[in-house]
């Protein structure tokens, strides 16, 4: 499984937050949401997925 690093989880949790206008207290939902995005990401750049073994 991806394992993003905290770094590139804040800054796309930042992206997402200014991109939905800043709004309060939405923190862990940026966060969760970045974290999936960046996991979906790695494992869709993976050589290895889905080839036959």
């Amino acid at each position: 499984m991806a394992h993003p690093t905290e770094e590139q989880i804040r800054k796309r949790a930042f992206e997402l937050w200014e991109q939905a206008g800043k709004p309060e207290g939405r923190e862990d939902e940026f966060w969760q949401r970045a974290q999936k995005d960046l996991q979906d990401a790695e494992e869709n750049d993976d050589p290895n997925k889905g080839a036959d073994i």
